[in-house]
């Protein structure tokens, strides 16, 4: 009786862990789940996928490849120039 009872215990503790684990890590579980759902969709293809940046979450980039703003010297206000003695 006593081994019935262990085997009893052990399985409630092993289900109530893995719904802990199921809970404290739902958001990150779904996400991995969602992509391997994709992965697996024979009919799922990511070129098809209109992207439009304000609806689809797709950040800018943190750097831009235009070149920055460099102001001609030549249109500066001759009494803001710095003279050198």
């Amino acid at each position: 009786m006593a081994a019935v009872t262990s085997a009893v215990i052990a399985i409630a503790g092993i289900i109530l862990g893995w719904i802990t684990i199921e809970m404290a890590c739902k958001p990150c579980l779904e996400k991995g789940r969602e992509a391997i759902d994709r992965s697996l969709n024979p009919d799922y293809d990511p070129d098809d996928q209109d992207v439009d940046a304000s609806s689809s979450g797709v950040r800018a980039p943190l750097l831009s490849n235009l070149p920055p703003d460099i102001p001609d010297p030549s249109d500066a206000d001759p009494s803001s120039a710095i003279k050198s003695v």
